[in-house]
């Protein structure tokens, strides 16, 4: 089967998932049909459903493509051979501009978390747990090594970094005072100066 029915060559899952997303965006999941989101992407029903077995499969690839991109990044830091203060504080400015880069999936997503079927909702809650348990690790090995401080646990701390992650979507605004690099300076560094020692 082609994985391609336009001139550009975009692949018809992503076309499928920039139509839903912007839709989803713009509407709300729950006010966004099956039809408005295939001919938006111009394809047919047969191709979402060969591709997605449902809608509610692409509200779950919406966020699922970004934690997957997130997860590979923060991996990619907590193996980097360098001070774990660094590999920490870079992983800390990375989930935000993941997320500012990607803040329409992200607004979607926490708004729409609760259409999810329980099946995809336990996965999402599974996938997001092994990334802040991969994050909080980072702290731990801090902590243990005397580089950041024990007095606040550690779960607390990862909770507190993600809650600010969480609600970029409801206050950030591209044309606003601040870039995606300097709101995820600034919150890397609340994070470090609340573990220092």
């Amino acid at each position: 089967m082609p994985r391609t029915t336009d001139g550009d060559g975009t692949p018809v899952p992503q076309r499928l998932l920039a139509a839903a997303t912007r839709l989803f965006a713009e509407q709300g999941y729950d006010r966004t049909s099956v039809q408005e989101i295939v001919e938006a992407a111009g394809v047919t029903k047969g191709a979402l459903y060969h591709y997605f077995g449902s809608k509610d499969d692409l509200l779950h690839e919406v966020y699922a493509r970004v934690l997957r991109l997130q997860q590979e990044r923060l991996d990619t830091f907590a193996n980097a051979d360098e001070p774990v203060e660094k590999r920490l504080r870079d992983a800390a400015a990375d989930v935000v501009v993941t997320t500012i880069d990607n803040l329409d999936d992200a607004m979607i997503f926490f708004r729409s978390m609760h259409h999810l079927s329980p099946e995809k909702n336990k996965q999402v809650r599974a996938e997001r747990r092994r990334y802040h348990e991969r994050f909080r690790a980072l702290v731990e090995e801090g902590q243990k090594a005397g580089v950041f401080s024990t007095a606040t646990p550690a779960d607390l701390v990862v909770d507190y970094h993600f809650g600010s992650v969480h609600h970029l979507s409801t206050w950030y605004r591209p044309d606003g005072p601040m870039g995606p690099q300097e709101v995820a300076d600034h919150l890397a560094d609340l994070l470090l100066r609340a573990l220092r020692p």
